[in-house]
């Protein structure tokens, strides 16, 4: 009776030791496939059924082992094994957000993406995303070394990026033989200045749902470029604020394209700028045509990128007839060169 008992006790330790050999063995191979997983960032493709092997079911994908011969569902083994390792089906990395690094300057524009569902803030300043994750920020001529991007990735999840911004060295522009009342504007004069400023200002400060940013620039003209982004601005001796656009020297009458896909928000006559064209690409990137001799478009209108918008000219403050081109995100003015020229 004695001796049964003990084989009895044998045979049941046999049988839990072969479930937990099992057992072990069933955890393992679905941990290795999730660090895999994990790992490569794709699903395994599907599995091809396999037939009945002895003493062990059907086979299915994930190396689980399915109960009967039928391979009607999970094995006990396997649903305690899932059950046991939970954390393992969270370990997807997160998309990460990337950013056109070459925008990190002074007078930078930056275009970000990340995964639908992101919201972003620079410095504080919540940034509108698209529905595919495109975002966009610049930097003005005098942004400090640093900047904050603060992530709230879909899954909640808070990142907070430290962004180095270059500095930059500036040139100095002298030009001379411009009208006194150019330089220094009567009363009457300077009212009309501080009204047009707010007028602008105002198209600017717009921030539309329109993704035209986001399928590249190109240059609205080819020309010689006779002024530059950021330099300090001495007008008939007398220091001015610095210049922020792009000058390209072009005859009067030259085509000037749509430098990417947008809304035109003004199309108007100003002191400085003389006739301008301002277009709205979204997000609050604009860029601006100035000293034009004609208008090709009106207010309202829908463009496309490379669509003709005005004809240079010479109106305004100008020494001869030219394009100003100015690239902005809202308020900021930015440095047009790298965006339309890649340079």
């Amino acid at each position: 009776m004695q001796e049964r008992m003990s084989d009895v006790a044998l045979a049941t330790n046999d049988r839990a030791n072969g479930r937990s050999s099992r057992m072990r063995g069933t955890v393992g191979a679905i941990r290795a496939w999730f660090r895999r997983a994990a790992t490569e960032h794709v699903c395994p493709p599907p599995a091809a059924p396999l037939g009945p092997t002895p003493n062990r079911g059907v086979q299915r994908p994930l190396g689980l082992w399915w109960d009967g011969s039928e391979g009607q569902g999970p094995s006990a083994f396997a649903r305690r094994a899932l059950l046991a390792t939970p954390a393992l089906l969270l370990a997807r990395p997160a998309a990460a957000v990337t950013l056109t690094e070459r925008g990190l300057t002074q007078g930078g524009f930056v275009i970000g993406q990340a995964a639908p569902g992101t919201r972003v803030s620079l410095d504080g300043r919540a940034l509108r995303v698209t529905l595919q994750g495109a975002f966009a920020f610049g930097f003005s001529r005098d942004q400090g070394p640093r900047a904050a991007l603060t992530i709230i990735h879909p899954d909640n999840r808070r990142e907070e990026r430290r962004l180095t911004v270059a500095h930059r060295q500036w040139q100095e522009q002298r030009i001379n033989g411009l009208p006194p009342a150019q330089v220094t504007p009567d009363p009457e004069t300077l009212q009309r200045i501080l009204r047009e400023r707010e007028k602008l200002a105002a198209v600017r400060a717009v921030d539309s749902p329109l993704t035209g940013f986001t399928e590249g620039f190109i240059a609205p003209a080819q020309g010689r470029i006779s002024g530059v982004y950021g330099s300090r601005r001495i007008l008939n001796g007398q220091p001015r604020q610095p210049h922020y656009g792009l000058d390209f020297a072009v005859p009067t009458g030259t085509p000037l394209k749509a430098v990417a896909p947008g809304r035109v928000t003004l199309a108007d006559s100003f002191h400085f700028f003389g006739n301008l064209v301002v277009i709205d690409h979204g997000h609050g990137v604009n860029s601006l045509y100035a000293h034009l001799s004609a208008f090709d478009v009106r207010e309202g209108q829908m463009v496309t990128k490379g669509e003709p918008v005005a004809r240079s000219g010479a109106t305004g403050r100008v020494t001869g007839p030219h394009l100003h081109f100015s690239f902005s995100w809202f308020e900021t003015f930015l440095d047009p060169q790298p965006v339309v020229l890649g340079a």
